[in-house]
């Protein structure tokens, strides 16, 4: 009931501003079961509903400048989703529930500045437990237990701060680039930062960072680009990620009521690899995700999931 108001906002919003600017809207599902059919365990599902438009731009370093509407739904679980017996719970089960705004700058020599602002609420309110109950009694899997001993109520609000710096520019070497990109959450929810280093490889031509779907901006004020641009391409990202706080391992700021908590790896390796294509007014991606070992206890390890995306420029 709660997530209905959320959607039709979204939906009105999306509605109103593709009337007016060049735009796109689009969903992101995140699954361990899209790398994995045995695969169940710590992140487990998200989505994220979003709608980006073009912003008007008068400085000439800038090439291009995007706002960004976001609703999304984050779910963990231990190492089983069987975990009625308290010792199971390696890590704990936690809803993240979130929608946020952004303004992402793209600059004429590549580089890519992205800030984010996010209000939402982790624990029971974010209907963690209910959405993974119907997307398991929807497609036949084992009924999840020891949603009793998730992280509690605690209100979640971010800001996040995301530079990417262009070593080797893709309109010079064709068909490759190299990028240097920084990090940083700071919040209620989530405080860290990321240091880490991304390529794209394609066997056609490189489009421009400021026209690629890599970092979102495939949108064009000229709507008859969308037909004369193309992009396939593969792309990694190894980085670095240090934690300093993680309430849906950690609970509240403000108190310590949730009865499992964990304290948290201070550094851990992540790694992203996958697909993204862009044709006529299709934007679609595959990745592969893996996250370090990010609690500290002696059973919980690294983890993978997929994650695909689908959007359509308005």
């Amino acid at each position: 009931m709660i997530k209905q108001p959320f959607l039709l906002l979204i939906l009105a919003t999306t509605f109103v501003f593709s009337q007016k600017k060049p735009g796109e809207i689009g969903l992101v599902l995140e699954n361990d079961l899209y790398t994995s059919s045995v695969n169940d365990q710590y992140y487990t599902n998200g989505f994220e509903l979003f709608y980006r438009f073009l912003n008007i731009n008068n400085n000439p370093k800038i090439n291009k400048k995007i706002t960004e509407f976001k609703l999304g739904q984050y779910i963990y679980n231990p190492q089983t989703t069987n975990a009625d017996d308290f010792f199971l719970n390696d890590r704990p089960f936690a809803g993240y529930l979130l929608t946020g705004a952004g303004i992402f700058k793209y600059y004429g020599n590549e580089n890519v500045l992205k800030l984010n602002f996010q209000l939402g609420v982790v624990g029971q309110n974010a209907f963690g437990k209910e959405t993974q109950t119907l997307f398991h009694n929807t497609f036949g899997y084992k009924k999840v237990r020891g949603w009793q001993y998730q992280i509690h109520n605690a209100l979640s609000v971010q800001g996040n701060i995301f530079y990417s710096k262009n070593i080797i520019s893709g309109q010079k070497s064709s068909h490759a680039d190299l990028n240097i990109i920084a990090e940083t959450k700071f919040g209620t929810t989530n405080t860290g930062a990321t240091l880490g280093v991304l390529s794209r490889f394609s066997l056609k031509k490189l489009l421009p960072i400021y026209n690629s779907n890599l970092f979102n901006a495939a949108i064009n004020k000229d709507k008859t680009v969308y037909k004369s641009e193309s992009e396939f391409y593969f792309y990694i990202n190894p980085s670095v990620n240090y934690q300093l706080y993680d309430a849906t391992i950690q609970g509240s700021l403000f108190n310590d009521n949730s009865p499992i908590t964990f304290p948290l790896m201070p550094f851990r390796f992540n790694g992203e690899a996958g697909f993204k294509y862009r044709k006529n007014n299709w934007n679609l991606s595959y990745l592969f995700v893996y996250r370090g070992k990010e609690a500290k206890n002696i059973v919980i390890k690294g983890y993978f999931y997929g994650s695909i995306g689908i959007g359509y420029l308005l």
